[in-house]
C-alpha cells in the first residue's frame, strides 16, 4: 500500500501549554496554529485557557483576549469585528469563516483554530493573500465604458439594481477559494469562487460596457472551467453568498453567446 509522508518542516509539533489563569471556574481550552518564519522551527499548536466569565461571546474576543492578557506574539489579522472587512477569516474548528461572527458556543469541545488552509502562512494566523487579490484584480473588478461620460451619474433600474444583490456583499475574505479543492489543486491558474463571483458581478452590470471582453478574458480552460460545483464555497461563505450559482451562470453565458 502507497504510504505518504509530509516534509519534515510540515508536520505541526505540539506546543506549549499555557497555565490556566487563577481563580478562573468557567474556562475554555483553545489551541492555536503557530508558526514564525523567523525562527526555522515547524509549526505548533500552543494551548491557551480561556475565563469565558471575563471574555466577549465571539471567537475574536478569545483571540483578542489571549494577545492582550496571555501572549502578546500570537498573531492574527483583524478589524471592524462587525464581519464586513474579511480581515480574521481564519478556520475555525474545521470550518473556514470569520472569527468576529463565530460564536465560542458554536464549537464543540476545545477550540481548534488555524490559518486559512492551502494558502502560504506569513506569520501565525495570517495567510499570505497576495495571488488571491491579483486574481481578483485580473477580472478588472471596475465599471469599463466606452460611452461619454454621463453629465451626473450612470443610470441603472431598479430591476438591474437588483441583479447585482448577492454579488456586491462579498468581502474578499478568501474563505470560499480556500475551503474549494479546485483551487487547492489549481490555485495558480483557476481564479476561485471570490475572483468569479466579482467577474460574474461586473459582466452583469448593466451599466458596465465590456461583457464580451470579459467573457473573452474567462474563456479558459483553467481561469473558469476548473469549478466541478462541489458547494465547498457556498457552504463555507460567512455572507451567506452563492459563488457556485455565479459561477454557473457564467458558464451559461459561455454557451449562449456561442448559439
Amino acid at each position: 500500500m502507497v504510504q505518504f509522508t509530509l516534509p519534515k518542516n510540515s508536520k505541526i509539533t505540539t506546543g506549549k501549554t499555557w497555565p490556566k489563569p487563577e481563580g478562573a471556574t468557567n474556562l475554555r481550552k483553545f489551541q492555536i496554529y503557530r508558526w514564525n518564519p523567523e525562527d526555522g522551527k515547524n509549526p505548533r499548536l500552543d494551548t491557551y485557557w480561556v475565563d469565558l466569565d471575563t471574555c466577549g461571546p465571539m471567537i475574536l474576543d478569545a483571540l483578542i483576549k489571549i494577545k492582550n492578557e496571555i501572549d502578546p506574539t500570537l498573531t492574527f489579522r483583524r478589524s471592524c469585528r462587525e464581519g464586513i472587512c474579511g480581515s480574521c477569516a481564519m478556520n475555525i474548528d474545521g470550518v473556514n469563516t470569520l472569527a468576529c461572527t463565530w460564536g465560542i458556543d458554536e464549537v464543540k469541545g476545545d477550540v481548534k483554530i488555524y490559518p486559512l488552509p492551502h494558502m502560504p502562512v506569513v506569520k501565525d494566523l495570517i495567510p499570505d493573500l497576495t495571488h488571491f487579490y491579483a486574481q481578483h484584480a485580473s477580472v478588472m473588478p471596475w465599471l469599463e465604458t466606452k460611452s461619454n461620460t454621463p453629465a451626473k451619474e450612470w443610470r441603472q433600474s431598479i430591476e438591474d439594481r437588483e441583479k447585482l444583490d448577492g454579488l456586491y456583499e462579498c468581502i474578499m475574505c478568501a474563505s470560499c477559494s480556500t475551503a474549494c479543492p479546485s483551487y487547492w489543486w489549481n490555485g495558480d491558474r483557476y481564479l476561485g469562487p471570490a475572483a468569479l463571483l466579482h467577474a460574474y458581478r461586473w459582466i452583469i452590470d448593466s451599466r458596465d460596457e465590456a461583457t464580451g471582453e470579459r467573457l473573452d478574458q474567462l474563456e479558459d480552460p483553467f481561469k473558469l472551467y476548473r469549478c466541478h460545483t462541489i458547494m465547498n464555497c457556498t457552504k463555507t461563505c460567512p455572507k451567506g453568498l452563492n459563488p457556485a450559482k455565479a459561477i454557473a451562470s457564467i458558464k451559461k453565458m459561455m454557451v449562449e453567446r456561442q448559439i
